[in-house]
């Protein structure tokens, strides 16, 4: 059994509250009108809380404590905290705009305490793999996305109190949907895509140091079309469990054979049919060769063979006539 000493003990906690004072700093930022602060301050609780459980994991320091502390983070830096930036940034946003705040904290609230609820309940092996509805980090940066545009575009239809305070409810009923997400922590790269994927983040890297508004938005929306596939692969790891642990290469090959079986193509059972090839395969003849066998009386003995008769029977004993039959 492995021993871990307090100190560590106190580093995923400490990267908890860090986060956590991330979340709150985003509203004294807005206060102040520095709303693009807002927006990374948040950005930074993110990476904080997607650290914080590695972390623990990593030193075996995983404590009922830090699971609680978690969940508390997570509900004032990506509920509370871009709910009130939101109601901050709109200049007139009125009683809708205080309701549809509250809603949006309340809802995470709600989906992070049936997040703890889950950990204690039995789940299917490849539940493991999602997420039940949009994480709260996700949720938070998603209910941003309007100020986002609005910086980096200038005004537009997307800065509408309207649109803004109704696109604010809809995320907020993402984040308590039962839809099954795709969840990163699970997600396995190959060996042979460690090199490019190495070279996508240094240019993402930079790109976030000249562009980092767009950038973020451009994940954003990315995020938001995965969510059909997420579904679709949840219900058909469900229908298929012969694939529940094995990895990702045996997953496709068992999708391929099940899209060939159901569109009736079946796979060669030849791959080359001429010459050599045939031969090479071994391919079983149609027709067999059968010999052709005569009665022992119709065989002349070797002396009689140089007669008319004897060649006679010599031709019938290859299977040929003489022209004089």
């Amino acid at each position: 059994m492995s021993r871990t000493t307090p100190g560590v003990r106190l580093l995923p906690n400490a990267i908890t509250v860090l986060a956590l004072c991330a979340g709150l700093s985003a509203v004294q930022f807005a206060l102040n009108g520095q709303f693009g602060l807002a927006i990374g301050a948040i950005g930074i609780a993110a990476v904080l809380d997607s650290l914080d459980g590695r972390i623990a994991r990593l030193l075996d320091a995983s404590t009922r404590m830090g699971a609680e502390l978690d969940s508390l983070s997570d509900a004032i830096s990506f509920g509370v905290a871009p709910a009130l930036v939101l109601y901050v940034w709109l200049p007139d946003p009125g009683r809708f705009g205080w309701v549809a705040a509250l809603i949006f904290a309340v809802c995470m609230v709600l989906r992070l305490a049936r997040f703890n609820t889950l950990l204690d309940e039995d789940q299917p092996p490849y539940a493991n793999e999602f997420f039940v509805g949009v994480p709260a980090p996700a949720g938070g940066l998603l209910a941003l996305l309007p100020m986002m545009a609005s910086l980096e575009f200038g005004q537009g239809w997307w800065s509408a109190e309207a649109v803004v305070w109704v696109w604010t409810v809809a995320i907020s009923a993402l984040c308590i949907s039962r839809m099954p997400t795709l969840s990163v922590k699970k997600l396995r790269v190959p060996a042979k895509a460690a090199a490019p994927l190495l070279v996508v983040v240094g240019l993402a890297a930079a790109a976030t140091i000249q562009y980092p508004l767009f950038v973020l938005m451009s994940i954003l929306v990315l995020y938001l079309l995965h969510l059909p596939y997420g579904v679709w692969r949840y219900h058909w790891l469900a229908n298929h469990p012969e694939a529940w642990d094995a990895p990702a290469k045996e997953r496709r090959a068992i999708r391929r054979r099940r899209t060939q079986r159901r569109i009736g193509l079946r796979k060669p059972q030849f791959h080359k049919v001429a010459g050599a090839a045939r031969r090479a395969v071994k391919r079983p003849r149609t027709t067999a060769h059968v010999p052709r066998v005569y009665p022992a009386e119709n065989v002349a003995p070797p002396r009689a063979r140089s007669g008319a008769r004897g060649r006679r029977r010599d031709w019938r004993r290859i299977g040929l006539r003489s022209g004089r039959d």
